[in-house]
């Protein structure tokens, strides 16, 4: 599987940005895809996943901001993220898993392929 991270940019506090990860060699729907970021010096952090069967998860500071979605058709996933703030700010990443088991969905271990990495910077 391979995935192609692409929509971050430049963006002022407030503003929305929506983030794809396209997906080549496999069908998308049949995995777990995860949205994860990293800022300088921090540890990559979960934002949020949707699994086969549609069921999502978000990091809490999130939750009401971002949007996690699919287009199975396009073989592409989503990240509406709306409300940026500053904190926001970091390299995006988007990431794939055909585990059954969910219970480390938050877990960076939890996903086999990943994506490139699209910067996303909120300015105040």
């Amino acid at each position: 599987v391979q995935l192609q991270a692409s929509g971050g940019g430049l963006v002022q506090a407030g503003g929305s940005l929506r983030l794809s990860c396209a997906a080549s060699g496999a069908t998308l729907s049949r995995y777990t895809i995860g949205w994860f970021r990293q800022a300088p010096g921090k540890e990559r952090e979960f934002v949020a996943s949707i699994r086969s069967g549609d069921r999502i998860y978000y990091l809490d500071s999130v939750k009401g901001r971002f949007a996690i979605s699919r287009d199975n058709a396009k073989n592409t996933a989503y990240l509406q993220m709306n409300s940026l703030k500053p904190e926001d700010t970091a390299t995006y990443y988007c990431a794939a898993s055909s585990r059954i088991i969910s219970s480390t969905i938050r877990m960076a271990d939890y996903y086999d392929y990943w994506g490139q990495g699209t910067q996303v910077t909120v300015s105040s």
